[in-house]
């Protein structure tokens, strides 16, 4: 006959606690399993954590790139003549685009990085030297440069002749001046637009009517204030 077998109890130590638990077994299990689903846990935080500064990095970088491109596409439609539809992107463009911004904010955020990258050089290249920036203008705008300098000294010429004239020959002054001096203003202007903007392969557009109308605005300037004096008078 075999002897009964009796079950070990675990006796409490003093104060009341168990023994620890042997090493292995289902309780060694559960503890390793607890330790994978907190790391788990942890690492899926961090994720959603690092996603969310991403999201939010790429929103305030899209309002940069808007607000910066805004003043280039004005620009690029007012200053240089570029038609609208131009710069609206076709569907080639965006198919190419898509894959960039397919791998999350992160991924979009990198890509809104590397537009604002273009933008700049964009901006640095429609700025350039002085030179190129007033190549770039508008042909009136450009010549506008050359002609009001002229037109200035018409009118401090005429100014200066009103100032010391005899009195009673300030209608055979102005005849004069009013004849010659903008015919002289507009024949300078027209040498000078040539000899500065020309030499290339183009012909150079001098914009007559600008000139014309920039070296005679000091004549109408002169007789309106000669006749306001004389009414004052």
């Amino acid at each position: 006959m075999t002897e009964p077998t009796t079950e070990e109890v675990p006796i409490p130590t003093q104060g009341g606690q168990a023994p620890a638990q042997p090493i292995g077994g289902p309780w060694a299990d559960y503890l390793a399993a607890a330790q994978r689903l907190d790391t788990l846990r942890r690492q899926a935080s961090a994720m959603a954590g690092e996603r969310a500064a991403a999201l939010g990095s790429a929103r305030q970088e899209l309002s940069a790139v808007r607000a910066r491109l805004a003043p280039q596409r004005a620009r690029l439609v007012q200053e240089f003549g570029v038609p609208e539809k131009d710069l609206v992107p076709q569907a080639a463009e965006q198919a190419l685009a898509a894959p960039a911004v397919t791998g999350g904010p992160a991924a979009v955020l990198t890509a809104l990085r590397q537009v604002r990258g273009t933008a700049d050089a964009a901006d640095a290249a429609m700025l350039g030297s002085p030179g190129k920036r007033i190549a770039s203008l508008r042909p009136w705008a450009r010549n506008l440069l050359v002609y009001g300098p002229f037109a200035a000294a018409v009118l401090i010429v005429q100014i200066v002749l009103y100032l010391v004239a005899p009195a009673g020959s300030v209608p055979t002054y102005a005849l004069l001046c009013g004849l010659s001096m903008p015919l002289l203003a507009f024949g300078l202007g027209w040498v000078t637009i040539g000899f500065v903007y020309g030499g290339g392969p183009e012909k150079v557009d001098r914009t007559p009517l600008v000139g014309v109308v920039a070296c005679l605005t000091p004549v109408l300037l002169t007789c309106m204030a000669v006749g306001l004096l004389q009414f004052v008078k």
